[in-house]
């Protein structure tokens, strides 16, 4: 079976063909803040960037009706279980409609696989989007009445994690409990119950503080700061989101270049570091009260758990809770393949999006 695979980016397009689970080729298609500045809108951009996968296809001699099936990465659209979804009239709507309001470039990936797989008949997907939401009644609780708990997490490279776990421990993924941890510019710590990841601090707005965002903050001091008079509403929501974390104390969000500045004496650095190791070591143990600490592993994935100190630092702290495995990286390429792969093998059902 041969997957194509299309993550579109804020300024790349990925794309990658798998026969089965080899990887045939991948490609990093990179935009300039030029070409994507003549466009006003995340789908304004759809043709551009179609156009850009369809003339690498061709410089490689491929060609579209050779694929079984065609996968992009799923954007923001309403609060789904996970798996794998087919593009239909109404997912593609919601993926256009929510791609004006979100501005999540992720979103282009379900169209433009639609388009591309629609001439030769063949089924589109997307899967596992950041929207994936399993949460557990009592998760969705804030304590304050108009304001719900959302589920948006790193679920793509998680659930790709959990799968990984499983079949190398030769378990079935409904038989599992485990924490899992995704470590990048945001962070995510889910716990997992029987398989669906039952709740997650919402990276955007919660938990633990990171390369680039601020975690859980004191609500008093940040009513003070939106009322100060110093910001507008979109500088908050960039502080938030883009410039927070490590960031905002270090003025990086480079894990390596922290790491050095420790290496070299900086006590501010360290002190910072500590912290945010501290917090999310913190969250894992919030989130084994969950699972009433029945876990069978805590897994360590994402780009920052390439970096050893972060992982022991944290390992120090919560080894005693379960045993750790790391999973260095982020799998979205082949996670996308292998969602598409388990649905056309019959392993697993396509869901349909309402």
């Amino acid at each position: 079976m041969k997957v194509f695979v299309i993550n579109p980016g804020s300024t790349t397009t990925k794309i990658a063909l798998f026969d089965g689970r080899s990887e045939v080729f991948s490609e990093t298609i990179r935009h300039s803040p030029e070409e994507l500045g003549h466009f006003d809108s995340i789908l304004g951009q759809k043709e551009f960037r179609k156009g850009k996968i369809i003339d690498e296809l061709e410089k490689r001699g491929v060609d579209l009706k050779s694929f079984d099936a065609i996968i992009g990465r799923g954007g923001i659209v309403k609060p789904i279980p996970a798996g794998t979804y087919v593009v239909n009239d109404i997912l593609l709507k919601d993926l256009a409609d929510y791609s004006f309001d979100q501005q999540h470039a992720a979103n282009l990936g379900g169209i433009i696989a639609y388009e591309m797989a629609a001439p030769s008949g063949k089924p589109a997907f997307i899967a596992d989007p950041i929207c994936v939401d399993e949460f557990e009644d009592i998760s969705r609780i804030s304590g304050l009445r108009e304001i719900q708990r959302k589920s948006l997490l790193h679920a793509l490279n998680m659930r790709a994690s959990m799968y990984r776990y499983a079949e190398n421990s030769g378990k079935n993924v409904e038989d599992l409990n485990l924490i899992i941890v995704h470590l990048g510019g945001g962070i995510s710590v889910s716990p997992v119950k029987e398989g669906r990841l039952i709740d997650v601090n919402n990276a955007d707005e919660g938990g633990p503080f990171s390369p680039q965002r601020p975690g859980g903050l004191p609500s008093i001091d940040v009513v003070n700061l939106a009322y100060s008079g110093k910001y507008t509403r979109n500088d908050l929501v960039k502080m938030f989101t883009k410039t927070g974390g490590l960031l905002s104390y270090l003025g990086t969000d480079d894990m390596k270049e922290v790491i050095k500045r420790i290496n070299e004496g900086d006590k501010e650095a360290k002190e910072v570091f500590d912290a945010m190791c501290y917090q999310i070591s913190k969250e894992i143990g919030a989130m084994a009260t969950v699972l009433k600490g029945k876990i069978d592993a805590i897994i360590i994935t994402g780009g920052v758990a390439y970096n050893e100190e972060v992982v022991q630092e944290i390992e120090r702290r919560v080894d005693f809770i379960a045993k750790i495995f790391v999973y260095p990286g982020e799998f979205e390429m082949e996670s996308l393949a292998f969602a598409a792969l388990r649905v056309l093998n019959g392993e697993e059902k396509p869901r349909e999006y309402t």
